[in-house]
């Protein structure tokens, strides 16, 4: 697959992830904060499956 999801757009994927993954160890405790799995999986492989479809490309073309 074609990657689409670029620099800055990744290092907000994994800040969120990580804030959203940490609601499972402090905070409320809930397990909620797994979905924080979800942005995090798509920063570390670069693609992002609600993108495809709308053909939504924030990565630069080199």
């Amino acid at each position: 697959m074609i990657k689409n999801v670029g620099g800055l757009d990744r290092i907000l994927r994994a800040i969120v992830g990580l804030v959203l993954l940490s609601l499972v160890f402090v905070g409320p405790k809930t397990y909620w904060g797994l979905l924080g799995l979800i942005p995090l999986g798509t920063s570390v492989i670069g693609i992002c499956p609600a993108y495809l479809p709308f053909g939504i490309k924030t990565c630069k073309r080199g």
